[in-house]
């Protein structure tokens, strides 16, 4: 058998967070889901059985929740901390497929969510 790609997938992760450029943002904050899909080698744990041999998903969960309570004017800024963390803490991640949604956002329209999709490499240089 030959693996040619491998992810771990949190998908929809809920959050009450603080981020935005307006007032009422800032002071009652905003419902998020917070999507992931992170490229990395699970060839270890395929015949391991071992959680060290992949990526804790309740640790990665962990850091999204961290970088989510850390008030922001925008959720670019909150996409950058989270990708850049991940990065640095999780040396086996290759790409972060990110995508935050902020549901029911002030700019008077009728929709489910506004929000941003990232998709960061990891540097080479780095």
């Amino acid at each position: 058998m030959n693996l040619r790609q491998s992810y771990i997938l949190l998908q929809d992760l809920k959050f009450h967070a603080f981020h935005g450029v307006l007032p009422q943002e800032k002071k009652t904050g905003n419902d998020y889901l917070v999507s992931l899909r992170i490229k990395y080698d699970v060839t270890n744990a395929l015949t391991s059985d071992d959680v060290n041999d992949t990526l804790n998903y309740a640790e990665v969960y962990q850091l999204v929740s961290q970088e989510m309570s850390v008030p922001s004017q925008l959720i670019e800024r909150v996409g950058g901390r989270i990708g850049d963390r991940l990065f640095r803490r999780f040396p086996t991640i290759e790409e972060i497929h990110l995508k935050i949604i902020k549901q029911n956002p002030p700019m008077g329209a009728d929709c489910e969510g506004a929000g941003v999709e990232f998709l960061f490499e990891r540097s080479l240089n780095k």
